[in-house]
């Protein structure tokens, strides 16, 4: 079954001319799974950060009825029912949705007269071999005894629950401290099921009327609340997805392109003068990932050689979207060594939109430790971040302005990176706006269903004009565009190695100097089940003359 997490403003897509990315977040759910789990807890002389509990459990809740929804009319055939289960939590409430159609989720509302804390069903994905991940991770300045809350499993008679228990441990003096941690060991890139500690204090909780439509059979939507103040920390529910396997036939272009047609019409660059050569491509898109299922990452040499090879097709920047895989020293330092400048990225998703999630926190401190400004062109605080849910734009404007107040000694421009449609909402653009100085935008003509590859270029340029227009003196950029080799058709939108090139030509003919490509090469560990079954295969390296 396939599993979405429905929220109604993302889904729009404002002005019928925006491809919103319904294809996965790229690079990054394998490798940044930490979750946040809040807690009051008077006990803590310390302040405590809490990480993933990876290992099989299950969530137990109480025995409570089932409700039929019925399906809005449409068009197309509609489904029968979907069935949810009542939540007495404001954790997403599961829908599940047998056939095609649209759907219609009605409001409901939840009222906690007291704080309440549970275990969270939460997912996480993790390469093959033994993990030993998680636990609390607590930061204490003094020697102290802690005690905290943690997620677990408890098995009785046959029965697996998942529970909060509590430890006390004692820390001898000053330092980082991870408390419980638990190992698991598979055998393959496995999606694993696990509980997560969570607290929601008393108020009123409302998961507004969402309508969607549902593309693929037995799907599973996750309809959110909306968090009162103070807010709760709550985790969407992704169920691992199983389709057919496709085996597609591997075509390799070595040859580099002699030269790209230029555009007709050139507009100014971005602002801090960002952008690349006119009917050259400015940037693309790279993570320091192994291109096998495993998704392990590079030795610093694998790194230094795929930069090599992107600085010798004449590409003079790259994007990355986090700092883990050793990222800064081996992806900066080959950077530094072969002329090519960088567009930093701060990942953002589960569990919290600010500097208090351990993921931010870690990469903000990665990077104010690093600070190679002098070959930073860019940084992107985010990537589809409010588009998947895990931002308020009020909440991304706030890291965004964190971000600019940590990072000393950067004097270049600070952005975010989000589909058109979302820059195109007034509460996004009037939130992010005045905090950056150019507006990113990734643009995918693969997933509009009425753009074919020829037709790759127009659409492209026709989203960055778009961007160009939201912010008042603030220019767009393009963060992320590319064409699949292999997949499912989508519209007329047919993924395919000759239209792979066709797609990527106009694309640089139209507005290359203003568009980072996706992706240098294409990747078997990332998810081969959406529905275009293309998520693996946009690698450019072949088409774009880069010997990797």
């Amino acid at each position: 079954m396939k599993a979405t997490f429905a929220v109604a403003a993302a889904a729009a897509l404002a002005g019928g001319v925006s491809a919103g990315s319904v294809h996965h977040r790229h690079a990054h759910e394998a490798f940044h799974a930490l979750e946040k789990k809040s807690y009051d807890n008077a006990t803590c002389g310390c302040t405590t950060i809490y990480s993933t509990y990876y290992g099989e459990a299950t969530l137990s809740f109480p025995s409570v009825p089932t409700t039929t929804l019925t399906p809005s009319s449409t068009s197309t055939p509609a489904p029968v029912t979907a069935t949810s289960t009542a939540v007495v939590v404001p954790t997403p409430i599961a829908q599940t949705c047998s056939t095609t159609g649209v759907y219609t989720f009605p409001a409901t509302t939840i009222t906690l007269t007291e704080s309440t804390t549970v275990c969270a069903p939460s997912t996480t994905a993790v390469p093959s071999g033994t993990h030993t991940i998680g636990g609390v991770t607590t930061v204490v300045t003094t020697a102290t005894t802690v005690t905290c809350p943690y997620a677990t499993v408890s098995t009785s008679e046959g029965v697996t629950t998942s529970i909060v228990a509590t430890t006390t441990y004692v820390c001898p003096s000053a330092g980082t401290y991870t408390i419980a941690p638990t190992t698991t060991a598979v055998t393959e890139y496995t999606t694993i099921t696990v509980p997560v500690v969570t607290n929601y204090p008393a108020g009123t909780y409302t998961q507004p009327e969402v309508v969607t439509t549902v593309t693929e059979t037995s799907t599973v939507v996750y309809c959110p609340f909306e968090i009162p103040t103070p807010s709760a920390s709550t985790t969407a529910v992704v169920v691992p997805t199983t389709y057919p396997a496709v085996t597609p036939t591997p075509t390799t272009v070595k040859s580099k392109p002699e030269s790209y047609p230029t555009a007709s019409v050139s507009k100014p660059k971005p602002s801090g003068g960002l952008g690349g050569a006119a009917g050259q491509p400015w940037g693309i898109s790279y993570t320091p990932y192994k291109t096998d299922s495993s998704g392990g990452c590079k030795s610093k040499s694998e790194v230094e050689s795929d930069i090599a090879a992107i600085a010798g097709s004449g590409i003079k920047t790259v994007r990355v979207y986090s700092t883990d895989c050793d990222t800064l020293p081996n992806v900066g330092g080959a950077c530094a060594k072969h002329g090519v400048k960088m567009i930093l990225g701060i990942f953002i998703d589960s569990p919290g939109c600010d500097a208090h999630n351990p993921s931010v926190a870690e990469q903000i401190s990665a990077i104010k430790s690093w600070a190679q400004w002098d070959i930073v062109d860019l940084i992107s605080v985010g990537n589809e971040a409010v588009f998947h849910g895990y931002c308020q734009p009020s909440e991304l404007s706030s890291l965004i302005t964190k971000c600019k107040g940590e990072f000393s000694g950067y004097t270049g421009p600070f952005t975010t990176a989000e589909t058109v449609n979302i820059w195109q909402q007034s509460d996004f653009s009037s939130a992010i706006c005045g905090v950056v100085d150019v507006a990113g935008a990734n643009a995918h003509a693969f997933f509009n269903t009425e753009t074919d590859a020829s037709q790759a270029g127009q659409f492209v340029k026709s989203q960055l004009d778009i961007i160009d227009d939201i912010c008042k003196g603030v220019s767009g950029i393009i963060l992320e565009t590319g064409w699949p080799s292999y997949g499912v058709p989508m519209g007329l939108a047919v993924p395919g190695t000759s239209q792979q090139s066709e797609a990527v030509k106009s694309i640089i003919k139209e507005c290359g100097d203003k568009a980072v490509m996706f992706s240098l090469t294409s990747d078997q560990w990332k998810d081969g089940t959406t529905a275009c079954k293309c998520e693996q295969h946009f690698g450019l390296a072949g088409v774009l003359g880069i010997s990797v």
